[in-house]
Protein backbone atom coordinates (compact mmCIF):
# COMPACT_ATOMS: atom_id res chain seq x y z
CA UNK A 1 0.00 0.00 0.00
CA UNK A 2 2.85 2.64 0.47
CA UNK A 3 4.53 1.47 -2.70
CA UNK A 4 0.82 2.60 -4.17
CA UNK A 5 0.64 5.77 -2.03
CA UNK A 6 3.72 7.01 -3.12
CA UNK A 7 3.60 6.14 -6.78
CA UNK A 8 0.03 7.92 -7.04
CA UNK A 9 1.37 11.05 -4.98
CA UNK A 10 4.35 11.21 -7.69
CA UNK A 11 1.71 10.96 -10.17
CA UNK A 12 -0.32 13.66 -8.95
CA UNK A 13 2.19 16.21 -8.51
CA UNK A 14 3.74 15.81 -12.06
CA UNK A 15 -0.12 16.29 -12.83
CA UNK A 16 -0.60 19.54 -11.19
CA UNK A 17 1.85 21.39 -12.90
CA UNK A 18 -0.47 20.61 -15.94
CA UNK A 19 -3.31 21.56 -14.15
CA UNK A 20 -2.04 24.50 -13.02
CA UNK A 21 -1.55 26.41 -16.17
CA UNK A 22 -5.65 26.44 -16.66
CA UNK A 23 -6.62 27.33 -12.80
CA UNK A 24 -5.15 30.10 -10.91
CA UNK A 25 -5.65 28.19 -7.61
CA UNK A 26 -3.78 25.62 -8.21
CA UNK A 27 -0.99 27.64 -9.54
CA UNK A 28 -0.93 29.02 -6.38
CA UNK A 29 -0.58 25.83 -4.97
CA UNK A 30 1.79 24.72 -7.74
CA UNK A 31 3.88 28.05 -7.61
CA UNK A 32 3.89 28.19 -3.69
CA UNK A 33 5.46 25.27 -3.17
CA UNK A 34 8.66 26.11 -5.39
CA UNK A 35 10.30 28.03 -2.58
CA UNK A 36 9.31 26.34 0.98
CA UNK A 37 12.72 24.91 1.88
CA UNK A 38 14.95 28.52 0.76
CA UNK A 39 12.06 30.18 3.08
CA UNK A 40 12.71 27.79 5.68
CA UNK A 41 16.53 27.49 5.27
CA UNK A 42 16.79 31.47 5.76
CA UNK A 43 15.23 31.46 8.74
CA UNK A 44 15.82 28.82 11.01
CA UNK A 45 19.27 28.00 12.03
CA UNK A 46 20.84 24.55 13.46
CA UNK A 47 20.36 25.71 17.08
CA UNK A 48 16.97 27.11 16.75
CA UNK A 49 14.21 25.51 19.40
CA UNK A 50 10.64 25.33 16.55
CA UNK A 51 7.49 23.88 17.51
CA UNK A 52 5.54 23.03 14.25
CA UNK A 53 1.90 23.86 13.75
CA UNK A 54 -0.17 22.46 10.52
CA UNK A 55 -3.30 23.66 9.38
CA UNK A 56 -5.23 22.38 6.25
CA UNK A 57 -6.59 26.03 5.49
CA UNK A 58 -7.96 28.90 6.81
CA UNK A 59 -11.27 26.68 9.37
CA UNK A 60 -8.08 24.96 10.99
CA UNK A 61 -5.99 27.83 11.29
CA UNK A 62 -8.72 29.88 13.02
CA UNK A 63 -9.12 26.71 15.15
CA UNK A 64 -5.71 26.11 16.29
CA UNK A 65 -5.32 29.97 16.65
CA UNK A 66 -5.65 29.91 20.71
CA UNK A 67 -3.62 27.06 21.19
CA UNK A 68 -1.06 28.93 18.96
CA UNK A 69 -0.82 31.82 20.93
CA UNK A 70 -0.65 30.26 24.07
CA UNK A 71 1.94 28.06 23.27
CA UNK A 72 4.08 31.04 21.74
CA UNK A 73 3.56 32.83 24.70
CA UNK A 74 4.57 30.28 27.24
CA UNK A 75 7.53 29.67 24.84
CA UNK A 76 8.95 32.33 23.51
CA UNK A 77 12.28 31.04 23.07
CA UNK A 78 10.93 28.93 20.51
CA UNK A 79 10.37 29.70 16.89
CA UNK A 80 6.69 28.82 15.95
CA UNK A 81 6.67 27.24 12.18
CA UNK A 82 2.96 27.54 10.66
CA UNK A 83 2.26 25.28 7.15
CA UNK A 84 -0.71 25.33 4.96
CA UNK A 85 -1.73 22.43 2.35
CA UNK A 86 -4.61 24.58 0.93
CA UNK A 87 -3.86 28.38 -1.01
CA UNK A 88 -7.19 29.67 0.36
CA UNK A 89 -5.16 29.21 3.85
CA UNK A 90 -2.35 30.51 3.36
CA UNK A 91 -2.79 33.03 0.94
CA UNK A 92 -4.93 34.64 3.38
CA UNK A 93 -2.84 34.26 6.59
CA UNK A 94 0.51 34.45 4.82
CA UNK A 95 1.47 37.34 6.97
CA UNK A 96 0.02 36.23 10.35
CA UNK A 97 1.96 37.97 13.51
CA UNK A 98 1.83 34.61 15.43
CA UNK A 99 4.15 32.68 13.19
CA UNK A 100 7.50 32.93 12.90
CA UNK A 101 7.79 31.37 9.61
CA UNK A 102 4.73 30.66 7.37
CA UNK A 103 4.87 28.43 4.47
CA UNK A 104 2.92 25.59 2.41
CA UNK A 105 3.73 22.18 2.96
CA UNK A 106 5.53 20.42 0.58
CA UNK A 107 3.76 17.33 -0.69
CA UNK A 108 3.68 14.59 1.25
CA UNK A 109 6.85 12.37 -0.50
CA UNK A 110 9.36 10.53 1.30
CA UNK A 111 12.37 12.91 0.32
CA UNK A 112 10.09 16.14 1.54
CA UNK A 113 9.61 14.67 4.72
CA UNK A 114 12.98 13.87 5.10
CA UNK A 115 14.34 17.06 4.39
CA UNK A 116 11.75 19.35 5.57
CA UNK A 117 11.99 17.79 9.02
CA UNK A 118 15.39 18.27 9.21
CA UNK A 119 15.82 21.77 8.16
CA UNK A 120 13.00 22.56 10.41
CA UNK A 121 13.90 20.00 13.27
CA UNK A 122 10.57 20.65 15.39
CA UNK A 123 10.63 19.75 19.37
CA UNK A 124 7.01 19.36 19.04
CA UNK A 125 4.07 18.86 16.32
CA UNK A 126 0.61 19.65 15.99
CA UNK A 127 -1.91 18.39 13.67
CA UNK A 128 -4.89 20.80 13.46
CA UNK A 129 -8.28 18.51 13.47
CA UNK A 130 -7.13 16.83 10.48
CA UNK A 131 -4.65 15.90 7.83
CA UNK A 132 -2.57 12.57 8.17
CA UNK A 133 0.35 12.77 5.88
CA UNK A 134 1.77 9.30 6.18
CA UNK A 135 5.00 10.24 5.29
CA UNK A 136 5.07 13.31 7.32
CA UNK A 137 3.89 11.37 10.19
CA UNK A 138 6.57 7.97 9.51
CA UNK A 139 9.47 10.18 9.41
CA UNK A 140 8.17 12.23 12.88
CA UNK A 141 7.72 8.65 14.58
CA UNK A 142 11.17 7.50 13.40
CA UNK A 143 12.63 10.72 14.68
CA UNK A 144 10.96 10.12 17.83
CA UNK A 145 9.16 13.49 18.14
CA UNK A 146 6.25 14.07 20.16
CA UNK A 147 3.04 15.44 17.86
CA UNK A 148 -0.70 15.97 18.75
CA UNK A 149 -3.80 16.33 17.09
CA UNK A 150 -5.92 18.58 18.20
CA UNK A 151 -9.66 19.50 17.65
CA UNK A 152 -10.18 16.12 15.72
CA UNK A 153 -12.65 14.63 14.86
CA UNK A 154 -13.06 11.35 13.71
CA UNK A 155 -16.04 9.28 12.23
CA UNK A 156 -16.69 5.43 11.43
CA UNK A 157 -17.07 6.11 7.75
CA UNK A 158 -13.39 7.49 7.89
CA UNK A 159 -10.97 4.65 6.14
CA UNK A 160 -9.12 4.24 9.26
CA UNK A 161 -12.09 2.25 10.34
CA UNK A 162 -12.42 0.04 7.33
CA UNK A 163 -11.34 -3.16 6.86
CA UNK A 164 -8.99 -2.02 4.35
CA UNK A 165 -7.43 0.90 6.51
CA UNK A 166 -4.67 -0.55 7.81
CA UNK A 167 -2.01 1.91 5.91
CA UNK A 168 -3.71 5.18 7.41
CA UNK A 169 -4.25 2.94 10.91
CA UNK A 170 -0.41 2.72 11.13
CA UNK A 171 0.01 6.29 10.60
CA UNK A 172 -2.20 7.20 13.33
CA UNK A 173 -0.34 5.44 15.56
CA UNK A 174 2.70 8.37 14.95
CA UNK A 175 0.59 10.71 17.42
CA UNK A 176 1.91 10.68 20.86
CA UNK A 177 -1.66 12.15 21.90
CA UNK A 178 -5.40 12.74 20.40
CA UNK A 179 -7.21 15.91 21.56
CA UNK A 180 -10.86 14.99 19.90
CA UNK A 181 -13.79 16.78 19.92
CA UNK A 182 -16.52 15.04 21.70
CA UNK A 183 -17.15 11.24 22.86
CA UNK A 184 -18.19 9.78 19.66
CA UNK A 185 -14.52 10.33 17.84
CA UNK A 186 -13.02 9.22 20.83
CA UNK A 187 -15.06 5.86 21.21
CA UNK A 188 -14.47 5.21 17.22
CA UNK A 189 -10.65 5.45 18.26
CA UNK A 190 -10.55 3.22 21.00
CA UNK A 191 -12.43 0.56 18.80
CA UNK A 192 -9.37 0.35 16.87
CA UNK A 193 -6.78 0.05 19.92
CA UNK A 194 -6.18 3.53 20.45
CA UNK A 195 -6.20 4.40 24.38
CA UNK A 196 -3.69 8.04 24.33
CA UNK A 197 -7.19 9.95 23.74
CA UNK A 198 -8.68 12.88 25.56
CA UNK A 199 -11.34 14.79 24.82
CA UNK A 200 -10.84 17.99 25.18
CA UNK A 201 -13.40 20.48 23.21
CA UNK A 202 -13.60 22.44 20.14
CA UNK A 203 -10.46 25.09 20.73
CA UNK A 204 -12.94 27.02 18.30
CA UNK A 205 -14.95 28.38 20.88
CA UNK A 206 -12.01 29.86 22.88
CA UNK A 207 -11.01 31.95 19.79
CA UNK A 208 -14.66 33.02 18.89
CA UNK A 209 -14.82 34.14 23.15
CA UNK A 210 -11.38 36.59 22.74
CA UNK A 211 -13.81 37.78 20.40
CA UNK A 212 -15.50 39.87 22.66
CA UNK A 213 -12.59 41.59 24.52
CA UNK A 214 -11.53 43.02 21.16
CA UNK A 215 -11.70 46.36 19.65
CA UNK A 216 -14.61 45.41 17.27
CA UNK A 217 -15.33 48.88 16.38
CA UNK A 218 -16.09 50.27 12.68
CA UNK A 219 -17.43 53.74 13.16
CA UNK A 220 -18.99 52.96 8.70
CA UNK A 221 -20.93 50.34 9.79
CA UNK A 222 -22.64 52.41 12.93
CA UNK A 223 -23.16 54.80 10.52
CA UNK A 224 -25.10 52.98 8.91
CA UNK A 225 -27.27 51.39 11.17
CA UNK A 226 -27.96 54.81 12.52
CA UNK A 227 -29.93 52.55 15.13
CA UNK A 228 -31.88 51.03 13.14
CA UNK A 229 -32.65 47.17 13.58
CA UNK A 230 -29.87 45.40 11.43
CA UNK A 231 -30.16 41.61 9.68
CA UNK A 232 -26.28 40.85 8.89
CA UNK A 233 -25.88 38.00 6.03
CA UNK A 234 -22.29 36.39 6.35
CA UNK A 235 -20.92 34.30 4.24
CA UNK A 236 -23.81 33.87 1.65
CA UNK A 237 -23.86 31.82 -1.19
CA UNK A 238 -25.95 32.25 -4.61
CA UNK A 239 -28.76 30.15 -3.23
CA UNK A 240 -29.33 31.95 0.01
CA UNK A 241 -28.84 35.70 -1.60
CA UNK A 242 -31.72 34.40 -3.82
CA UNK A 243 -33.83 34.45 -0.93
CA UNK A 244 -32.68 36.94 1.15
CA UNK A 245 -32.69 39.75 -1.91
CA UNK A 246 -36.56 38.45 -2.03
CA UNK A 247 -37.18 39.00 1.55
CA UNK A 248 -34.98 42.50 1.22
CA UNK A 249 -36.73 43.97 -1.59
CA UNK A 250 -40.46 43.24 0.21
CA UNK A 251 -39.02 44.19 3.72
CA UNK A 252 -39.65 47.65 5.75
CA UNK A 253 -37.86 50.70 4.95
CA UNK A 254 -36.64 50.74 8.49
CA UNK A 255 -34.78 47.62 8.89
CA UNK A 256 -30.93 47.86 7.38
CA UNK A 257 -29.24 44.84 5.89
CA UNK A 258 -25.59 44.02 5.53
CA UNK A 259 -24.57 41.33 3.20
CA UNK A 260 -21.07 40.21 3.26
CA UNK A 261 -20.87 37.46 0.38
CA UNK A 262 -18.75 34.54 0.52
CA UNK A 263 -17.89 35.35 -3.12
CA UNK A 264 -16.82 38.81 -3.86
CA UNK A 265 -15.60 38.98 -7.19
CA UNK A 266 -16.51 41.79 -8.93
CA UNK A 267 -19.36 40.30 -11.02
CA UNK A 268 -20.49 38.27 -8.18
CA UNK A 269 -21.12 41.65 -6.45
CA UNK A 270 -22.94 43.51 -9.59
CA UNK A 271 -25.24 40.27 -9.78
CA UNK A 272 -26.59 40.77 -6.10
CA UNK A 273 -26.67 44.24 -6.06
CA UNK A 274 -28.99 44.84 -9.93
CA UNK A 275 -31.18 42.44 -8.10
CA UNK A 276 -32.24 44.57 -4.85
CA UNK A 277 -34.73 47.59 -5.52
CA UNK A 278 -34.03 48.90 -1.98
CA UNK A 279 -31.17 51.89 -1.78
CA UNK A 280 -27.72 49.71 -2.08
CA UNK A 281 -24.60 50.53 -1.62
CA UNK A 282 -20.78 49.01 -1.60
CA UNK A 283 -18.14 48.75 0.66
CA UNK A 284 -15.63 50.18 -1.94
CA UNK A 285 -17.88 53.02 -2.55
CA UNK A 286 -18.52 54.36 1.13
CA UNK A 287 -16.53 57.26 0.68
CA UNK A 288 -17.69 60.10 1.35
CA UNK A 289 -20.88 58.78 1.10
CA UNK A 290 -23.67 59.92 3.84
CA UNK A 291 -24.13 55.87 4.38
CA UNK A 292 -27.33 56.40 6.97
CA UNK A 293 -29.36 56.92 3.79
CA UNK A 294 -29.11 53.40 2.78
CA UNK A 295 -30.94 50.48 3.34
CA UNK A 296 -28.61 47.53 2.21
CA UNK A 297 -24.57 47.65 2.75
CA UNK A 298 -23.03 44.94 0.57
CA UNK A 299 -19.29 44.22 1.76
CA UNK A 300 -16.96 43.49 -1.42
CA UNK A 301 -14.03 43.24 0.71
CA UNK A 302 -12.62 40.51 3.06
CA UNK A 303 -11.44 39.98 6.65
CA UNK A 304 -14.07 42.53 8.53
CA UNK A 305 -17.09 40.29 8.97
CA UNK A 306 -16.19 39.28 12.35
CA UNK A 307 -16.69 43.03 13.52
CA UNK A 308 -19.62 43.59 11.45
CA UNK A 309 -21.42 40.50 13.48
CA UNK A 310 -21.40 42.73 16.50
CA UNK A 311 -23.90 45.43 15.17
CA UNK A 312 -25.75 43.01 14.31
CA UNK A 313 -29.29 42.30 15.62
CA UNK A 314 -29.76 39.21 13.89
CA UNK A 315 -27.91 36.83 11.60
CA UNK A 316 -27.99 35.33 8.46
CA UNK A 317 -24.80 32.30 7.95
CA UNK A 318 -24.84 31.11 4.61
CA UNK A 319 -23.64 28.28 3.02
CA UNK A 320 -26.60 26.15 4.18
CA UNK A 321 -28.25 25.04 1.08
CA UNK A 322 -25.10 23.91 -0.41
CA UNK A 323 -22.37 21.12 0.29
CA UNK A 324 -21.17 20.62 3.37
CA UNK A 325 -22.90 22.86 4.18
CA UNK A 326 -23.30 25.83 6.40
CA UNK A 327 -20.32 28.28 7.34
CA UNK A 328 -18.88 29.35 10.72
CA UNK A 329 -21.93 29.75 13.26
CA UNK A 330 -19.53 30.74 16.21
CA UNK A 331 -18.82 34.06 15.59
CA UNK A 332 -22.11 35.84 15.50
CA UNK A 333 -23.15 33.39 18.49
CA UNK A 334 -20.42 35.05 20.94
CA UNK A 335 -21.98 38.23 20.28
CA UNK A 336 -25.38 36.73 21.74
CA UNK A 337 -27.01 37.23 18.19
CA UNK A 338 -29.93 34.79 16.83
CA UNK A 339 -29.09 33.05 13.95
CA UNK A 340 -30.54 31.53 10.50
CA UNK A 341 -29.09 29.29 8.40
CA UNK A 342 -30.13 26.73 5.54
CA UNK A 343 -31.25 23.47 6.27
CA UNK A 344 -27.88 21.70 5.40
CA UNK A 345 -25.94 21.40 8.83
CA UNK A 346 -25.96 18.04 9.81
CA UNK A 347 -21.96 18.13 9.56
CA UNK A 348 -21.32 21.07 12.26
CA UNK A 349 -21.62 19.79 15.61
CA UNK A 350 -22.39 23.45 16.88
CA UNK A 351 -25.00 24.04 14.32
CA UNK A 352 -26.88 21.00 15.36
CA UNK A 353 -26.36 21.86 18.94
CA UNK A 354 -27.57 25.15 18.46
CA UNK A 355 -30.80 23.86 16.13
CA UNK A 356 -31.61 21.56 19.13
CA UNK A 357 -31.57 24.36 21.38
CA UNK A 358 -33.64 26.80 19.64
CA UNK A 359 -30.96 29.61 19.31
CA UNK A 360 -30.60 29.02 15.77
CA UNK A 361 -33.35 28.33 13.37
CA UNK A 362 -33.30 26.05 10.16
CA UNK A 363 -35.47 27.30 7.27
CA UNK A 364 -35.79 25.36 4.00
CA UNK A 365 -37.19 27.66 1.66
CA UNK A 366 -38.93 31.05 1.04
CA UNK A 367 -41.91 31.16 3.21
CA UNK A 368 -39.70 29.50 6.06
CA UNK A 369 -36.90 32.41 6.00
CA UNK A 370 -39.96 35.07 5.81
CA UNK A 371 -41.68 33.65 8.76
CA UNK A 372 -38.03 33.14 10.75
CA UNK A 373 -36.83 36.49 10.25
CA UNK A 374 -40.21 38.68 10.26
CA UNK A 375 -40.85 36.78 13.75
CA UNK A 376 -37.28 37.98 15.16
CA UNK A 377 -37.89 41.50 13.66
CA UNK A 378 -41.16 41.94 15.65
CA UNK A 379 -40.68 40.04 18.82
CA UNK A 380 -37.82 41.20 20.75
CA UNK A 381 -38.69 38.86 23.41
CA UNK A 382 -37.79 36.05 21.07
CA UNK A 383 -34.84 37.36 19.40
CA UNK A 384 -33.11 38.33 23.21
CA UNK A 385 -33.76 34.94 23.93
CA UNK A 386 -32.17 33.18 21.19
CA UNK A 387 -29.64 35.46 21.25
CA UNK A 388 -28.72 34.81 25.04
CA UNK A 389 -28.97 31.11 24.12
CA UNK A 390 -26.04 31.38 21.61
CA UNK A 391 -24.03 33.45 23.84
CA UNK A 392 -24.34 30.95 26.52
CA UNK A 393 -23.53 27.50 24.24
CA UNK A 394 -20.41 29.19 23.47
CA UNK A 395 -19.40 30.43 27.20
CA UNK A 396 -20.62 27.09 28.23
CA UNK A 397 -18.18 25.28 25.82
CA UNK A 398 -14.95 27.05 26.51
CA UNK A 399 -11.50 25.47 28.15
CA UNK A 400 -10.12 23.22 25.05
CA UNK A 401 -7.14 25.18 24.85
CA UNK A 402 -6.34 25.15 28.50
CA UNK A 403 -7.25 20.83 28.76
CA UNK A 404 -4.55 20.77 25.89
CA UNK A 405 -2.06 22.53 27.62
CA UNK A 406 -2.65 21.35 30.96
CA UNK A 407 -2.06 17.87 29.45
CA UNK A 408 1.51 18.14 27.18
CA UNK A 409 5.00 19.48 27.96
CA UNK A 410 8.06 20.41 25.96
Amino acid sequence: MSFIYNFILLFASQFLKILALFSPKLNLFVQGRKSVFETLKNNIQEFDKTIWFHAASLGEYEQGLPVIEKVKQQHPNHKIILTFFSPSGYEIRKNNTVADVTVYLPLDTIANAKQFLKVVHPEMVFFIKYEFWPNYLKELKHQNIKTYLISGVFRKNQAFFKWYGGFYRKALKTFTYFFVQNESSKLVLQSIGFDNVKISGDTRFDRVVTLLEKENTLDFIAAFKNNQPTIVIGSSWPKDEELLVNYINESSENVKFIIAPHNIKAEQIKNIKSQITKSSVLFSEKSNIDLSSFQVFIIDTIGILTKIYSYADIAYVGGGFGNPGVHNLLEPATFGIPIVIGPNYSHFAEAIALVGLEGCVSIKNQSELNDALNLLLQNEEERLEKGHICSTFVQMNKGATAHILNNIKI
